[in-house]
């Protein structure tokens, strides 16, 4: 027996624009037939579409190449700088090879030539929908080992300040730390110590900038 498919927990946000009306309507009206998926906002061109990205923050966009005042792969460009997670299907009326390429060197996952169907709409936001997960679940991921690691490092930290290290182990350790911009001032210290020890004015001198900009 084949198990259902797992339904997302809640509804994808879609973003349409489309210069040509007839076209923003059956999109949305087959969106709409597509249970987990929900049109917030309609624009009529590209420069529209980057606005509407920002009130409403869709998670996937649906865009025609080819509209007035901003194209499509331009609106993209522009919503990733402001919503990095956002998915996107480029729509055009040709399969132009020249245009697929840029479409990908730009990261739009998926190319939909009018007409489509509904079935062929469906399987292309499910496909973006499964990148984007599957991409915030890796970044989710990698968070988790960095405060991990950060967690590690700190308890390493408090014992060689206590037994006051200041060998390559100890530079090492504090130098990871003081990377964050949000380092605690203890290991700064601690790190400034240590270069004194080991006569590293050149890294001190840096240390101390770092400090001084903290307290602005």
């Amino acid at each position: 027996m084949t198990p259902p498919e797992e339904i997302p927990s809640r509804k994808i946000r879609a973003l349409i624009a489309d210069d040509v009306q007839e076209t923003r309507r059956n999109t949305r009206l087959m969106l709409a037939a597509i249970e987990h998926v929900e049109v917030v906002a309609i624009a009529s061109n590209g420069r529209q579409a980057l606005q509407l990205a920002k009130e409403h923050q869709p998670d996937i966009v649906l865009l025609d190449i080819n509209m007035p005042e901003m194209d499509g792969l331009t609106a993209y460009r522009e919503i990733q700088k402001i919503l990095p997670g956002t998915g996107c299907v480029i729509i055009s009326a040709e399969k132009d090879t020249t245009t697929l390429r840029a479409a990908m060197t730009l990261g739009v996952q998926e190319y939909l030539i009018k007409p489509f169907t509904l079935e062929e709409l469906e399987t292309a936001v499910a496909r973006v929908h499964e990148r984007l997960e599957q991409a915030r679940e890796k970044f989710a991921q990698d968070t988790r080992l960095r405060r991990q690691r950060e967690a590690f490092l700190q308890q390493l930290a408090a014992e060689y300040a206590k037994a006051r290290r200041t060998d390559d182990q100890a530079v090492r350790v504090f130098e990871y730390l003081a990377e964050n911009p949000h380092c605690e001032m203890r290991w700064l210290q601690n790190l400034a110590m240590i270069y004194i020890v080991r006569n590293m004015w050149g890294k001190l001198k840096v240390l101390a900038e770092q400090i001084e900009n903290r307290h602005k």
